[in-house]
């Protein structure tokens, strides 16, 4: 791989992650390469700028920080085919990154990548919109929401906690109507995220499916489901008499829905591109087991 044109993200507001960042682009500018770097964070994202600002194409981008900040940035590049080194510097959890202790020797890492010895991971993302009324109706009302562990259907109050009443179909058959606290539509990479938490099923991040789980349902026969890769789910909130469901794409507020409205969750149309630049594997599932 090239590196002429790279993106340092790191965490916001974590001194360890923004002097990593510093460093890594003092190495990589030795090696003329053209640099865009800025903190990602709750209320930092740097990555409009940095695609709006490339001059050329971008070769890699490396993200310091823990599994938030590698979800963000795979949101806003997968479209763009941009793959994603990923090192734990400053974060709680490391599903998704390298073992900073592996990064500390970050030169070589630079030759490593510039001599190919590295592998690029692909994994499968969901993709959301809102539509008015049936599934009749193709024609979304909304940008579209991308996502790399899961969207969640729910409500959200500043006063207390709504029960939701949820109704789901695939591919055009209604399934169940879940009463209780949403709904999780997740890709196997966010099978060990929330959907776990939630009494979901794991599924191995090598594979392609849609794994749907319902938060403290109501009833006993609202179980998950494992479906397969090219399944639409739509999801329609009923009885919403307070307007408060609300769509999240990997913890993150997308977007309201309103009566009448439906979401549609499909695999989306691009994969995350997580490299593997310092030999660790896929550790998903077995770091879980930790």
């Amino acid at each position: 791989m090239e590196l002429k044109q790279v993106i340092i993200a790191h965490k916001a507001a974590d001194a360890q992650s923004r002097q990593w960042a510093e460093k890594c682009a003092r190495q990589l500018e030795s090696l003329n390469c053209r640099i865009l770097m800025g903190p990602s964070g709750p209320k930092d994202n740097p990555y409009p700028v940095f695609l709006a600002s490339a001059s050329q194409p971008i070769d890699l981008a490396i993200v310091l920080g823990g599994d938030g900040t590698v979800l963000t940035a795979a949101r806003y590049l997968a479209p763009h085919n941009i793959p994603i080194l990923a090192v734990n510097v400053g974060g709680h959890l490391g599903f998704l990154t390298e073992a900073f202790a592996e990064f500390k020797q970050s030169e070589q890492v630079w030759q490593r990548i510039l001599a190919d010895r590295y592998a690029i991971q692909r994994r499968m993302m969901l993709q959301a919109a809102i539509y008015e009324g049936d599934r009749t109706n193709t024609e979304s009302m909304s940008e579209k929401f991308l996502a790399l562990n899961e969207m969640c259907i729910k409500p959200a109050s500043a006063d207390r906690t709504i029960t939701s009443i949820l109704e789901m179909d695939i591919d055009g058959e209604v399934v169940d109507q879940y009463q209780g606290d949403g709904l999780i539509i997740a890709t196997p990479t966010g099978s060990t995220g929330y959907t776990v938490s939630a009494s979901g099923p794991i599924v191995h991040d090598g594979m392609k499916a849609i794994i749907v789980t319902p938060i403290c349902p109501m009833s006993l026969s609202s179980r998950p489901l494992i479906l397969p890769a090219g399944s639409v789910v739509s999801v329609w909130p009923l009885a919403d008499y307070d307007l408060s469901t609300k769509l999240w794409t990997d913890s993150i507020l997308g977007t309201s829905i309103w009566p009448g409205q439906r979401v549609d969750v499909r695999m989306a149309e691009c994969q995350a591109r997580i490299s593997t630049a310092l030999g660790t594997p896929s550790k998903s599932v077995t770091t879980l087991k930790q």
